[in-house]
């Protein structure tokens, strides 16, 4: 149940900064639900890959790399999902950097609500 809750509220979230960024497209909600599934299996699978690959870099740059990757990331739902479209790089850095932000405040508030 805490993970389905997760899912709609991170949907919720993208469909939010579709509408404030310019560059994000989103066609409906379902696709919200698509694009927040799909972002998480990326994370969860593809994004642990990436970063051994570029441990190095990440390294050099103290972590700024990261920006880099959850932007690849945004990028490779864009090319998965069918109603989902991100018009650049520095838009899916931007994207990425939102979506973490916001879904840290909806989490930090869900702990404190079960305390």
């Amino acid at each position: 149940m805490k993970l389905i809750i997760r899912l709609l509220l991170n949907a919720i979230i993208v469909f939010a900064l579709a509408h404030v960024l310019s560059g994000v497209y989103v066609n409906s909600y379902v696709t919200a639900i698509i694009v927040a599934v799909v972002i998480s299996i990326l994370n969860l699978i593809v994004k642990p890959i990436l970063v051994i690959f570029t441990l190095p870099i990440t390294i050099v740059t103290l972590g700024l790399f990261l920006l880099v990757i959850n932007a690849i990331i945004i990028l490779l739902a864009d090319n998965l999902i069918a109603g989902f479209s991100v018009s650049s790089i520095w838009t899916a850095i931007l994207f990425s950097l939102l979506l973490s932000f916001l879904q840290s405040i909806v989490q930090s508030t869900l702990k404190e609500d079960k305390k």
